[in-house]
């Protein structure tokens, strides 16, 4: 039997996908890549491949999932099987330099960034950067290891504490910092390299949001968790009739890059000029926002799946 395959290393956001290929009949069959066996003597089994591995798999105790998971997608890729967000997308979630660099060609803007490896470069690139300024993991998620400085003092002081996270790739990135009068950025859903949705998330507890509804940040306010009945305000609310020029550069930029399902964000400043920062091949949706809208993005992608598994077989 041909079947959907998803390859992840967080069963808890893929839940809600496992949840509605079962309501819609899809088989399906569930590849952990914590850890495993790529048997490249052996034919891969016919069907539809889904790669939602993450970059912040390190947190989770998953170290070397992405590097597995590479293994896995060049052993499919090079059988022919349909992998939707397939090795590109991967070096795409995997490296924020490899992010911004694509974008560009697109003609999508982003933030001033300069990438470096080490505190001593990291001290001496801040030099010519101008302030305030940002710093932020190459590979991660969950908004790790982002810091906002003043100044290259305050980042200088930083350095001699000891309180500079390393990335996990080595590579930090110093970014200049966009602000945003209304204290919230935009996250645009593409499901299918089409756009579905955009929703407003509220930045104002800072940078570390939750990417989905099963996660915990310290004793942080979870965004996709809706539990915090104390917060007035939702973290996540969906635009009605979101309307941007930079949708169909996305789409452009997804179908080139080889990416069937992403989550773009982008923040704008007080003259009105829109950066694009993150994009993440490994999308999830906020349910308290989706279930306000009635519109349900894991459902949609079960749908595509399903969709693509009959086209193919």
């Amino acid at each position: 039997m041909t079947k959907v395959f998803i390859l992840h290393e967080n069963d808890e956001w893929t839940k809600p996908l496992i949840d509605a290929l079962a309501e819609l009949q899809v088989p399906f069959e569930d590849w952990h890549l914590h850890q495993g066996v790529v048997p490249l003597d052996e034919v891969p089994p016919e069907g539809i491949f889904y790669n939602r591995m993450s970059a912040s798999s390190h947190t989770r105790g998953h170290r070397y999932a992405p590097e597995l998971t590479h293994a896995t997608l060049t052993w499919l890729e090079g059988h022919g099987r349909r992998v939707l967000n397939g090795r590109n997308a991967l070096q795409l979630e995997l490296s924020k330099v490899a992010q911004y660099e694509a974008l560009k060609r697109y003609d999508v803007l982003v933030p001033k960034t300069t990438a470096v490896m080490g505190n001593e470069a990291l001290c001496i690139a801040t030099e010519s950067f101008p302030s305030p300024f940002i710093t932020k993991h190459n590979r991660a998620g969950k908004g790790l290891g982002v810091h906002k400085f003043d100044s290259k003092t305050s980042l200088k002081e930083w350095v001699v504490s000891n309180k500079i996270e390393p990335s996990i790739d080595g590579v930090m990135l110093l970014q200049e910092y966009i602000s945003s009068p209304t204290q919230t950025i935009t996250r645009c859903e593409f499901i299918g390299g089409k756009f579905m949705y955009a929703v407003q998330v509220d930045t104002s507890e800072g940078f570390e949001l939750c990417p989905a509804e099963a996660c915990e940040i310290g004793e942080q306010f979870c965004p996709t968790d809706g539990s915090n009945n104390s917060i007035t305000k939702p973290k996540f609310e969906i635009i009605e009739n979101y309307e941007s020029p930079l949708i169909e550069k996305y789409e452009k930029f997804l179908q080139g890059e080889g990416i069937y399902f992403a989550g773009i964000e982008n923040i704008t400043d007080s003259d009105g000029k829109v950066y694009t920062y993150d994009v993440n091949t490994n999308t999830n949706y906020n349910p308290q926002a989706e279930e306000k809208a009635g519109i349900f993005g894991m459902k949609e992608a079960a749908r595509k799946l399903k969709e693509e598994l009959k086209r193919h077989y």
